[in-house]
């Protein structure tokens, strides 16, 4: 729960940020020092740090049931998977500027162009992969906080996502299934943005200094 409330901070935190503009003063990231750079990467580390946790969560509940054998196999198959899948593509994306800059340096001119296009595809893919972040966060915080309030005993808000999932599921034949996931999907976000948004407003309000580089 504390976990989900997190990610739903993190994602409100981001719109807020876009929305005030930084408070326009934000530098672009090719011009970071070393100090915010390694702020940058010190939140990112933390983010995938607890979403990771949380998955590793999940599948624990998942096969609560099974015998320790079992569940400690499957664990280690999961955590290897979020290190391959999750840090894997995060390592490549961190790399991808330097491996286009490294092709434009080369003699061939096929090579030259495709780094090129790497370079210029950089601030494209990091802002689709912050938009894709800032929803994924919401909606995984969200779920987590209205599962766990329904296993706490309030019931309400799950059970009215659900049925509103089932409704629109039955509603519409052939594709159903996927549009109740995505209405499941959105009303979770909804959560994530309303908790996240209180959670922002509260730390802005509290006389919490944060630590700035100079």
């Amino acid at each position: 729960m504390v976990g989900g409330a997190y990610l739903s901070y993190e994602g409100a935190e981001k719109i807020w940020e876009k929305i005030r503009g930084h408070e326009g003063h934000a530098e672009p990231v090719a011009e970071l020092g070393p100090e915010q750079e390694k702020a940058m990467v010190t939140g990112a580390i933390r983010t995938d740090f607890i979403l990771s946790a949380e998955i590793m969560v999940i599948s624990l509940n998942e096969v609560a049931n099974e015998p320790f054998v079992s569940r400690a196999i499957i664990l280690v198959l999961v955590a290897f998977g979020i290190t391959a899948l999750v840090y894997g593509v995060v390592a490549l994306i961190v790399k991808m500027d330097d491996a286009g800059l490294s092709l434009t340096q080369r003699s061939s001119k096929t090579a030259q162009r495709l780094g090129h296009g790497l370079v210029r595809a950089m601030p494209r893919l990091l802002t689709v992969i912050s938009v894709v972040g800032t929803v994924a966060m919401l909606w995984v915080g969200g779920h987590i906080l209205l599962a766990g309030v329904d296993e706490l005993g309030w019931h309400s808000p799950y059970d009215a996502v659900h049925h509103l999932e089932e409704d629109v599921h039955h509603a519409v034949s052939g594709i159903g299934a996927v549009l109740g996931w995505l209405v499941n999907t959105f009303a979770s976000a909804v959560v994530g943005l309303v908790v996240g948004a209180v959670i922002v407003a509260v730390m802005h309000v509290l006389p919490i200094k944060r630590g700035t580089a100079h």
